[in-house]
């Protein structure tokens, strides 16, 4: 049997806030909020912070964010919150039922579907991809692992998008690139690196794993994460939007803080968007409700069966840096180690995580002004170190 390490140290996840504030934005922020919360008290000692949680969703709307949803599960307790506006047109409170764009969280879902297939005997995790996609990629590529694309040790490189900065992106943000166009354009520059010698998140690793999806059962990538994950986990308000720009459904708007050249900030709403270039890595439209039930029935192996479940708590053998594994990535929060995955597209930006036992959860969705940004969220720290300390 292949040797593999379990992961049990990480950087935590909780860092410091962001070191200055940043400038305020050149727009009229909507002159109240509105915050609501429900706490479902249990049997045992409550851990939650309850005042501290009000308090980072009371902090929307700011710079930082238009809206935040955000509900943490402990021991005997739970915790609803939400705070911010719909959209910057009114002071109307956001819906806390909103959809939003999940992102990367999509990961977990696409994850979840190969290792069902695993489960059933339709992939074998130790062939090599180009068994199930003959002719999509070069004699430059050594054979790799299906488990290789699951935990981004592929070697292979990102794919072309529409635009190399945001002002680029949104003027083609109505504009279909297929993910076949996208796969094609990463096996086209050859490997990074040797399979397995390396972790580096891409997206272009699940976007491989959304064509061999295809490729081994005949249906949609859409009908088959449906049909295995979404329907099982009992997600009855998340899809796939395909070509779709919009957000179907209730929904918070999206903005992006942009910077002028007279070195004024004004917001963008980015709401509507053709993510089709994402598909499997990150197309995923959901709610915290939602992804809270995936959060709970995966862990509790009611998705995936157990043994195949383990590729989601176990990171590549040989490699002690690596923090991802199939579809998560672990940290270490004082003596807890949480699982999850989080997820960002312009205006939106959400988590689920959790510790294996379920003891501790935590799933949000913040409609963040700079999204894509490497600099840090004070909202979203904010929530984070609340529902963890």
């Amino acid at each position: 049997m292949r040797a593999r390490t379990s992961t049990v140290l990480a950087a935590s996840l909780v860092l410091a806030l962001a070191a200055g504030p940043l400038a305020a934005p050149a727009f009229a922020a909507p002159p109240s909020s509105s915050a609501s919360a429900t706490s479902t008290p249990g049997h045992g000692t409550d851990v939650l912070d309850e005042a501290a949680l009000r308090a980072a969703v009371d902090a929307v709307p700011n710079q930082y964010a238009t809206a935040a949803l955000v509900r943490v599960g402990a021991t005997g307790e739970t915790w609803r919150g939400s705070g911010g506006v719909r959209d910057l047109a009114g002071e109307r409170p956001a819906l806390v039922n909103a959809r939003f764009r999940a992102g990367s969280v999509t990961k977990v879902v696409t994850a979840a579907t190969v290792l069902r297939l695993a489960a059933e005997g339709r992939v074998d995790l130790d062939a090599p991809v180009q068994r199930y996609l003959p002719g999509l990629f070069t004699p430059q590529f050594r054979p790799i692992g299906v488990r290789q694309l699951l935990n981004h040790t592929s070697g292979i490189q990102a794919g072309d998008g529409l635009g190399d900065d945001f002002a680029e992106a949104y003027a083609h943000r109505f504009d279909t690139l297929t993910p076949q166009r996208v796969a094609q354009s990463a096996i086209a520059k050859g490997p990074e690196f040797d399979p397995g010698t390396r972790q580096h998140y891409l997206n272009i690793n699940y976007t491989v794993l959304g064509l061999l999806i295809e490729k081994v059962t005949g249906r949609t990538y859409a009908a088959e994460a449906t049909r295995l994950v979404l329907r099982p986990a009992g997600m009855r308000d998340t899809y796939f939007p395909g070509t779709d720009p919009r957000i179907r459904g209730p929904h918070n708007r999206g903005y992006q803080k942009v910077a002028g050249p007279d070195g004024t900030t004004k917001l963008v709403d980015v709401t509507e968007w053709n993510q089709a270039d994402r598909w499997a890595a990150g197309d995923m439209i959901s709610t915290t409700a939602d992804l809270e039930r995936l959060l709970t029935e995966l862990f509790s192996e009611r998705i995936v069966p157990q043994p195949q479940l383990e590729e989601m708590f176990t990171t590549p053998a040989g490699l002690p840096e690596a923090t991802r594994s199939a579809g998560l990535e672990y940290k270490k929060v004082g003596d807890q180690i949480l699982w999850g995955k989080s997820g960002s597209r312009y205006g939106y930006s959400a988590l689920i995580g959790g510790t294996r036992d379920l003891s501790r959860t935590l799933v949000h969705s913040v409609n963040s002004t700079d999204a894509k940004s490497a600099e840090r969220n004070p909202v979203i720290d904010g929530i984070t170190a609340a529902a963890l300390k």
